[in-house]
């Protein structure tokens, strides 16, 4: 079976080696194209890309893949299969109909639960037991194609949204291995979606997101801190600049008279804020110009008064 496979950032990287590892034809990658980086505006691969290269891969980076002249470009490979993992485009129904067992997709959730651009995060910042991943025969509509196979995992206590993309790769990459055998041999069972997801659309992550409201309560700004890890990372500001958070801790706390985001003290478990409901200890934090530290040894070169407001502004 030849397979033509989609995507570009690093969660689509264990699928591709494992297709190889597999010992299936991987007639060419498409991916993204490079992006300057840095001072010098350097070009640098997708993951995706320095995947393919390593197995001698034929990759194709449009800029569209909907553009005339990469449709007939994939029309003379003859896939049988096109495998998608986070590509970044919408696919065109005129590619969606092309190969003989369609195109398939992994999708990082059990399906129909968070359709969207973000699943991972989503799951992480609503305080979810359990994520995974769904193989889904890809339709027009957004991840509402009917699904093939999934696989979970139980999250953990301290799960970020990056172990979580992780893992959820790796559980991807399995998964997809495991189903094509019944994909090709048509055996297996594809079951349509619900019209309506039973959860909201997980939209694009934007750097807003991590905006710490310390109104809401300590818990539900603690998930957030870890869903937003490593990027776009939570934040607030400290005395005009920007900090970030990395890590904190719920402290259950009768309300006082604080406003929230007053810091009610420190110690060597970090920095103690009011919250809406109960208290945040920051751990592990990043003030603007500075190296990511343990915030007890931050109190050490940087004190912190108690009663100092942390804002969702920059002054």
């Amino acid at each position: 079976m030849k397979i033509v496979y989609m995507g570009t950032p690093d969660f689509a990287v264990p699928a591709l080696a494992a297709l190889v590892d597999a010992g299936y034809e991987v007639a060419g990658v498409v991916t993204q194209p490079d992006k300057p980086k840095g001072r010098g505006k350097t070009l640098v691969p997708t993951p995706v890309k320095e995947e393919a290269l390593k197995h001698g891969i034929p990759v194709y980076q449009p800029r569209k893949v909907r553009e005339p002249e990469f449709v007939e470009t994939l029309k003379e490979m003859e896939p049988d299969i096109i495998i998608v993992a986070a590509f970044g485009q919408i696919i065109p129904k005129e590619i969606l109909d092309m190969p003989k067992f369609g195109c398939i997709n992994i999708h990082a959730s059990l399906l129909p639960k968070y359709r969207g651009a973000a699943p991972i995060q989503q799951a992480v910042i609503n305080g979810d037991k359990e994520a995974g991943v769904t193989i889904m025969k890809m339709g027009t509509g957004l991840d509402t194609g009917d699904m093939i196979s999934q696989a979970s995992v139980l999250l953990t206590k301290d799960e970020t949204g990056g172990s979580l993309f992780d893992r959820l790769a790796d559980l991807g990459a399995g998964l997809l291995v495991k189903t094509l055998p019944s994909i090709f041999d048509r055996t297996a069972v594809y079951e349509p979606q619900p019209e309506e997801s039973p959860t909201p659309y997980a939209g694009m992550i934007t750097k807003q997101m991590g905006l710490l409201d310390f109104h809401k309560n300590a818990e539900e700004l603690e998930r957030l801190i870890r869903g937003m890890d490593p990027w776009p990372s939570a934040y607030t500001f400290l005395n005009g600049k920007s900090l970030k958070v990395w890590k904190a801790a719920v402290e259950q706390k009768a309300s006082g008279q604080e406003e929230p985001g007053t810091v009610t003290g420190t110690d060597k478990e970090g920095i103690h804020v009011t919250c809406g409901q109960d208290s945040l200890i920051l751990k592990e934090i990043q003030l603007e110009g500075k190296k990511r530290m343990d915030a007890a040894a931050f109190l050490r070169g940087y004190p912190i008064e108690t009663g100092t407001m942390l804002k969702d502004h920059k002054e």
